[in-house]
């Protein structure tokens, strides 16, 4: 895409997200948004997509395993706790099929994405890229939990967050991120550093609001 959509979109971008923060926490407004939750996540990749760079076979065949996969993994970690621990998706995250949103897959690919573009400028060997890539997930999911949890995204048959879901989420993530590191593709987009920075703040956001409001 020309460039001069790059502002235009991130402008965009922020706007939805602070919307996200304000909207999910005004009762009167809560529901609409959480009904909006999985097509943020469909058009925040989307837009991401826009400023790819190399449209070629192999990268094609990123996107098409990840989402599949993705999803897979889920149905196979809902149904017999065996990835992540014991957990129930809510219906915030729209329309299942077997017991899992529909929309999971794009979640996994639009962080991936993210996570392996930003770690693909560090100067270091390819194996430490994918592992600090991985790590960067689990960062972010460090801060999705408690609002996941709280906006019925999921949710936990166990106490806590089971330290396991956070083993299982990098080792996913590291298998995903080899892959994208071995193929063929360029690994560059300028809207996915903003992009991650604003995932990992409306997360931020939305714990401190929780905090403030208990």
């Amino acid at each position: 895409m020309s460039q001069r959509f790059y502002y235009p979109v991130l402008i965009l971008l922020i706007l939805a997200h602070i919307a996200g923060v304000i909207g999910l926490h005004l009762p009167s407004l809560a529901p609409l948004f959480r009904s909006l939750v999985p097509f943020n996540l469909l058009g925040s990749l989307g837009l991401l997509l826009l400023f790819h760079t190399d449209w070629n076979r192999p990268f094609l065949f990123y996107c098409v395993l990840v989402i599949v996969l993705g999803f897979l993994i889920e149905v196979l970690g809902v149904q017999t706790g065996f990835v992540f621990g014991n957990y129930a998706y809510g219906p915030t995250l729209g329309g299942a099929l077997w017991d899992v949103p529909v929309i999971i897959g794009i979640n996994w690919l639009l962080l991936t994405y993210c996570c392996g573009v930003i770690c693909d400028r560090l100067s270091v060997p390819v194996y430490l890229k994918t592992m600090l890539a991985a790590s960067l997930m689990v960062l972010l999911d460090t801060l999705i939990e408690p609002v996941a949890i709280r906006l019925d995204f999921w949710h936990w048959f166990e106490a806590e967050v089971p330290i396991r879901n956070y083993l299982g989420w990098w080792i996913v993530s590291l298998v995903f991120l080899a892959i994208w590191y071995g193929l063929p593709f360029r690994k560059q987009n300028r809207l996915a550093l903003p992009l991650l920075l604003l995932q990992f703040l409306f997360f931020i956001a939305n714990i401190i609001v929780f905090f403030l409001t208990e």
